[in-house]
């Protein structure tokens, strides 16, 4: 049935209130579509129904005929690509039964992390700082526009479903997941997570609105070791301090706020009151915690692949017992999972009451009738995607959040004092010559410059063989190579030195802050932003949004819980410089010169 052909059944009628819409469908369902519905895989982007997609996601065909509508999407070279496969699935949809749309969700698309394992690269949609710069620059109204944004851009091209704010706390600065958090304080990710849900809510009804899974219940962020989840080494989450309610409190904000979705995290209590086994097998946690204490009523979803890969603490336990344990601690959909006929024999063995199933599906289908996909909303306009996500608005906005949120750690006098000025010779390493053209000459050593500008990174250690899953996470050590060390100083002993580092964990930075003339670090910024920032024509307005580590002794004997808890820190929490008597200079035109990001 398509939007425009008249209403056979009640819940095809957009007239009919929502509860007796769902109560009708769920009366027509049969047990393989009710199991379907608790299933959101990854699905490839390809217009062909048989191809397989990456990391052995099923063909949209075989998500077709297993009465799947939930899934979960990795590519999408152009908005357009996007919208086209949207409809394309959404038409087939309607193929089906009971024509059942689609409900598409992704992962954080508009900054600069490229770990597919936690957000992706922008693509066509404008670009903006990472979480953490959000929380350096602590503004709610900003966050709230950002959040519009990608409501927006989302709509046009049929994503739905935002697995995202990350709202954990980063209490243990090596977790290799803080670039997607707010920083370090509760009350800044309570704050900044609740105007991002209000973002995407928007103000124009459900219709208009994208769904924020948020995440990772109960707080993700007081990992034993500072290890992550994902693999077995990282499964143990602690609370030594004692601070178990702290990383609560952001949740209870974003739900006041309007979240309706929640993703429980990988880890396991270890030392608490509640079961050592993993959140989403839990039911102290979701079922007592979550929706008997909190009242959340809304949808649970694991996190992606409980079931295959990440059962923490029920290692022993088969998958068909898996599910039932899942489904016993109060989940109602299995992320990265696509297994329905396990479900169904369950239903039929006696394991699980279809009963069961209903409670879940009745929130599934709820959401879907509220955004309006069995409607208007089912399928998009193709052009419109084209002309809106990353229109030239957005673009301009989110670079200028990116200038802003960056933070300036030092700014000696001399030379090299920020913001620079004239057209000084710069020697440049770790972003493109390029970038300063109008600004600067660019020499190719530092004993014929001015000033040296260094880009570079927050250091980690290398971790499973490249392309892995494993090899994606920044983890392990924040203290810079010897290497790189004596490299910065040979550069500062010849020319006064600028360096900026990216920060997407708190790096050990006192030993670069000795060598360098002036220190700035970015949470996610374009080189022309950059360029930018060092020559005025933008302030920066960031401060730090977590406490710089001294050292990593002061790290390990911190607790991962506590925020705010190594010993004499080099920069504290809100640190950052303003430059004095600033007037702003005037950006080159750059449209013409190819910019390379860094």
């Amino acid at each position: 049935m398509s939007t425009s052909q008249a209403a056979q059944y009640p819940y095809q009628d957009s007239s009919v209130p929502t509860d007796r819409r769902v109560e009708d469908l769920l009366s027509r369902m049969t047990l393989q579509d009710k199991a379907g519905l608790m299933f959101q895989p990854l699905a490839p982007m390809t217009m062909d129904l048989e191809e397989q997609g990456m990391f052995n996601s099923p063909s949209l065909r075989a998500i077709l005929d297993s009465r799947i509508n939930h899934v979960n999407i990795l590519q999408g070279s152009t908005a357009r690509e996007i919208a086209q496969w949207h409809n394309l699935i959404q038409r087939e949809a309607l193929k089906t039964p009971l024509g059942i749309p689609f409900t598409v969700s992704s992962d954080p698309r508009h900054s600069f992390s490229d770990n597919p394992a936690a957000a992706l690269i922008a693509g066509p949609f404008s670009q903006w700082p990472e979480p953490l710069g959000f929380g350096a620059l602590d503004d709610p109204e900003l966050t709230e526009r950002f959040a519009d944004t990608v409501r927006r851009e989302y709509l046009a091209t049929g994503i739905r479903l935002a697995l995202h704010p990350q709202i954990d706390l980063a209490t243990d600065p090596r977790w290799a997941r803080a670039s997607g958090t707010f920083g370090e304080s509760a009350n800044v990710a309570g704050r900044l997570g609740a105007a991002y849900v209000r973002g995407l809510r928007g103000d124009g009804g459900s219709t208009k609105s994208v769904s924020s899974m948020v995440k990772h219940f109960p707080g993700g962020g007081p990992q034993l070791d500072g290890e992550d989840p994902h693999f077995e080494y990282g499964r143990e989450q602690v609370y030594p301090g004692g601070q178990f309610d702290l990383h609560l409190q952001p949740f209870l904000d974003v739900f006041a706020a309007g979240a309706t979705q929640v993703m429980p995290y990988y880890g396991m209590p270890v030392g608490t009151e509640y079961e050592e086994v993993g959140f989403s097998f839990n039911k102290g946690i979701v079922t007592g915690l979550l929706r008997e204490k909190l009242g959340f009523d809304g949808i649970v979803c694991t996190d992606w692949g409980i079931l295959s890969r990440t059962f923490w603490g029920v290692e022993h336990l088969s998958v068909e017992e898996r599910m039932v344990k899942a489904l016993d601690a109060g989940v109602d959909q299995f992320g990265g999972d696509s297994e329905p006929s396990i479900l169904v024999k369950l239903v039929n063995s006696g394991a699980v009451a279809e009963a069961r199933l209903d409670v879940s599906v009745r929130r599934l289908l709820r959401e879907k009738f509220e955004l309006g996909l069995f409607d208007d909303a089912r399928f998009v306009d193709v052009d419109a995607a084209d002309a809106l996500v990353g229109a030239a608005d957005a673009l301009e906005a989110g670079l200028a959040a990116q200038m802003a949120a960056h933070v300036v750690l030092k700014n000696a006098e001399g030379v090299a004092h920020l913001p620079l000025s004239g057209q000084p010779k710069l020697y440049v390493e770790g972003v493109d010559p390029q970038t300063f053209t109008g600004w600067a000459h660019i020499v190719p050593s530092p004993d014929e410059a001015d000033v040296a500008i260094i880009r570079t990174v927050a250091p980690w250690e290398q971790r499973g063989k490249p392309g892995e899953l494993e090899s994606f996470f920044h983890a392990g050590s924040l203290e810079f190579h010897d290497a790189e060390l004596e490299h910065l100083r040979d550069i500062a002993r010849r020319v006064p030195t600028i360096v900026d580092v990216y920060l997407d964990r708190p790096a050990i930075l006192a030993p670069v802050a000795d060598v360098a003339s002036a220190l700035t670090v970015n949470f996610g910024a374009s080189a022309e932003a950059f360029a930018a920032i060092l020559f005025g024509a933008s302030q920066p307005k960031g401060k730090l949004p977590f406490d710089i580590p001294s050292s990593m002794a002061a790290v390990e004997a911190s607790r991962p819980d506590v925020p705010f808890d190594t010993a004499e820190p080099t920069y504290r929490f809100g640190d950052g410089l303003r430059f004095d008597a600033w007037a702003p200079a005037e950006r080159p035109d750059l449209s013409s010169t190819s910019i390379r990001m860094n």
